[in-house]
C-alpha cells in the first residue's frame, strides 16, 4: 500500500489561515514572493495548489468586481493574461488550460474582496482516482521548484 504524507498542510487543514488582514494586500509589497510584477498586478503562486504551476493573476487595488478596477490596471488584463499563459506552457507544457475568477463569496472566491484570476495547467488524464475516487489532489511538485520554474519562463523582457 502506498502512503501520501503532507504534513505541511497540517496546520491548515486543522486550524485554517489566520492571518490579519488581506493576504493579497499584504503580498503586494512582498516583490520576493511574487513571480512577476506591473504597476497593477502581479503574479503569485497558490499557496494551496490545484496542480503543479497554479498561479494567479492578483490586482494590487483591493477591489471585488472588474468594473471597480482603474482604467490603467484594465489596460493591462490583457498583456498579463497572455504572458502568464505563455509562461506556463513553456514551464509546464500543458495539454490544455483553465481560467477562472470567483467574485465574492457566493460565486466561490476563498478571498472574496480582493480581485485575483487562477491560472491551471491542465494535462489529460490528470483528473484521476485520486481526486475522484478519495477527494484528495496529487501535487508532484512542492512550491519552490513551480516558483523557480515560473519565475524563468516570465524573466523575458518584461517589468520587475
Amino acid at each position: 500500500m502506498d502512503h501520501l504524507f503532507t504534513p505541511w498542510r497540517h496546520d491548515y487543514v486543522v486550524e485554517g489561515t489566520r492571518e490579519e488582514g488581506c493576504v493579497f494586500c499584504r503580498l503586494a509589497t512582498a516583490p520576493e514572493e511574487q513571480l512577476f510584477a506591473t504597476d497593477h498586478w502581479y503574479l503569485a503562486l497558490n499557496a494551496f495548489p490545484y496542480c503543479s504551476g497554479h498561479m494567479m493573476l492578483i490586482s494590487k487595488e483591493h477591489v471585488t468586481w472588474l468594473s471597480e478596477l482603474s482604467e490603467p490596471a484594465l489596460a493591462e488584463i490583457s498583456f498579463l493574461l497572455a504572458r502568464a499563459e505563455a509562461a506556463l506552457r513553456a514551464a509546464y507544457r500543458p495539454e490544455g488550460m483553465n481560467l477562472g475568477i470567483n467574485f465574492g463569496s457566493a460565486g466561490g472566491a476563498g478571498i472574496p474582496g480582493h480581485l485575483h484570476i487562477h491560472f491551471l495547467p491542465r494535462w489529460s488524464g490528470d483528473t484521476n482516482f485520486m481526486t475522484s475516487v478519495g477527494g484528495t489532489r496529487v501535487v508532484p511538485e512542492d512550491l519552490a521548484k513551480s516558483f523557480e520554474r515560473l519565475r524563468e519562463a516570465l524573466s523575458g523582457d518584461g517589468d520587475r
